[in-house]
């Protein structure tokens, strides 16, 4: 069967591949991907489906529509029918794009393949275009990680090169407050499986980890279309990155260390350093010699070139992330020691509240001990 498939293939002009990737299921890939195929038909593509898992989910089902659904090939197994993708009808049925669910999924035994990721690459190398679903969990490389954040250990794995070589990734992105009140809805599982989903790999904590890998792994993927092209239109230049740097300081002489800190890290990624106060109320009447360190940290900053700024706020961690989203931060740079308005506000309970509010903003916590008074690394000047 294996040589039967790859003489259909033949070997014509390869397909391209279109990932939708999500942090968990439920998100909407599988729904982003038919609207996808029904746009593509009305515009006269040939589409067909050539796998997709509806999960007996009712605006599934619909988004199918009037989509040609390829013949499932049956394999018994186990005293039972399991259904596949039929690999070699797809290619013989040879249509410009094919659906397929699921990519990381395993096939029941006596497949052609182990993996359904492998009888996609039959279909591209036929030169059919395939849309295709993944969920960051599945990444190989990420595996590990997930299983610690969740406990669950992931068995269905996809090389992260399938990930790496798809010509398009698209990322359903979906807060982890919205994917529960779907779950909780019903959209997802039935009411007897929500429940137990919402208390175990739903967890809001686990869903807020998810969703920053999955939105890590789309930023790697921007980062290497981007170097593709600079490296196909002969670009030497680095092209100055649109995330700023965003350094938090308070009273404490050693923020001084954070904003050299920030200094380098915006001078290697080619971006713009910003600097911000956090005002706590009645900071006019506080001790004149903390007034006197603030104004030296941020005319420190200015000095390096980097804006500085002030934002009167009684609460610090919803401040912090509104000015990141403001100025589009890609970082977040903060210090951690005894003494000063931020460090008190930012302990581990407050720095956790933290990461949820900042989306795909990095947060950097750097220690600061009495020799960052003194920092003598990489820098440009003394202070």
């Amino acid at each position: 069967m294996l040589e039967r498939v790859r003489t259909i293939a033949g070997e014509g002009a390869k397909g391209r591949l279109r990932i939708y990737l999500g942090m968990a299921p439920g998100v909407g890939k599988t729904f982003a991907m038919l609207n996808e195929g029904r746009r593509r038909k009305a515009r006269g593509t040939d589409v067909v489906v050539g796998f997709v898992e509806t999960y007996g989910r009712p605006r599934t089902i619909e988004a199918i529509a009037d989509l040609e659904i390829v013949p499932r090939r049956k394999i018994p197994y186990s005293g039972t029918v399991v259904e596949e993708m039929d690999t070699v009808a797809v290619i013989r049925r040879n249509p410009d794009v094919a659906l397929v669910d699921e990519l990381a999924h395993t096939n029941a035994p006596g497949s052609v393949y182990e993996k359904r990721w492998q009888d996609v690459r039959d279909l591209l190398d036929a030169g059919i275009t395939v849309l295709s679903t993944v969920n960051v969990q599945h990444l190989d490389s990420l595996a590990d990680i997930v299983e610690s954040i969740t406990g669950v250990a992931v068995r269905e794995r996809i090389p992260d090169k399938i990930v790496d070589e798809a010509d398009e990734i698209e990322l359903v992105d979906l807060t982890p407050h919205a994917l529960r009140q779907r779950i909780e809805h019903g959209n997802v599982y039935p009411p007897d499986r929500a429940e137990q989903a919402l208390q175990h790999f739903f967890r809001e904590g686990n869903l807020n980890a998810l969703r920053e890998l999955a939105l890590r792994r789309m930023s790697t993927s921007v980062e290497q279309d981007l170097e593709e092209y600079m490296h196909e239109h002969d670009v030497d230049e680095v092209w100055p990155a649109a995330e700023k740097v965003l350094v938090a300081v308070d009273a404490d002489p050693r923020s001084q260390h954070l904003i050299r800190r920030g200094w380098r890290e915006a001078q290697r990624a080619k971006t713009e350093l910003v600097v911000v106060f956090i005002e706590p109320p009645n900071w006019s009447s506080e001790d004149p010699k903390a007034r006197r360190a603030v104004e030296e940290s941020l005319r420190y900053a200015e000095d390096l070139g980097a804006e500085a700024i002030r934002v009167a706020a009684r609460e610090v961690v919803p401040a912090l992330a509104e000015v990141a989203r403001d100025v589009n931060a890609g970082t977040l740079i903060v210090g951690h020691h005894d003494r000063g308005w931020l460090s008190e506000r930012l302990r581990r309970p407050l720095a956790m509240r933290l990461l949820p509010l900042l989306g795909e903003v990095d947060l950097r916590v750097v220690r600061l001990d009495r020799t960052n008074a003194s920092d003598d690394g990489e820098r440009p000047g003394a202070p």
